[in-house]
């Protein structure tokens, strides 16, 4: 019932375990090192360094996306303002126009 795993046992069943996400960095490991003679430590070092890296990655990329989410909502709002904008623009020229009959007079 005390079954003794190989170190290439442990570290396939550790392979089962993982998120799709790290498939790519598991081949690597299978190609690049004797997975008989890899020891725990190595693997889970390079496992929990791949994980972190895909973890700033992926908060670098939300950070990008509020900030194109900020561009797009202030174009959006300018757009909905430009009814006030012509308001606005319509009184200043008006007061302007106003002005400059009063500076005829004088």
């Amino acid at each position: 019932v005390n079954k003794v795993y190989t170190n290439s046992e442990m570290v396939r069943k550790i392979f089962r375990c993982l998120r799709r996400v790290c498939m790519p960095k598991v081949t690597t490991i299978e190609e690049a090192k004797d997975l008989n003679t890899l020891p725990l430590e190595d693997l889970l070092g390079s496992l929990v360094t791949h994980e972190l890296s895909i973890k700033k990655k992926d908060d670098d990329e939300e950070k990008e996306k509020r900030k194109k989410k900020v561009v797009v909502l202030k174009s959006f709002a300018n757009e909905e303002s430009e009814d006030d904008s012509d308001e606005e623009l319509s009184l200043i020229t008006r007061k302007f126009k106003r002005f400059l009959e009063n500076k005829k007079k004088f």
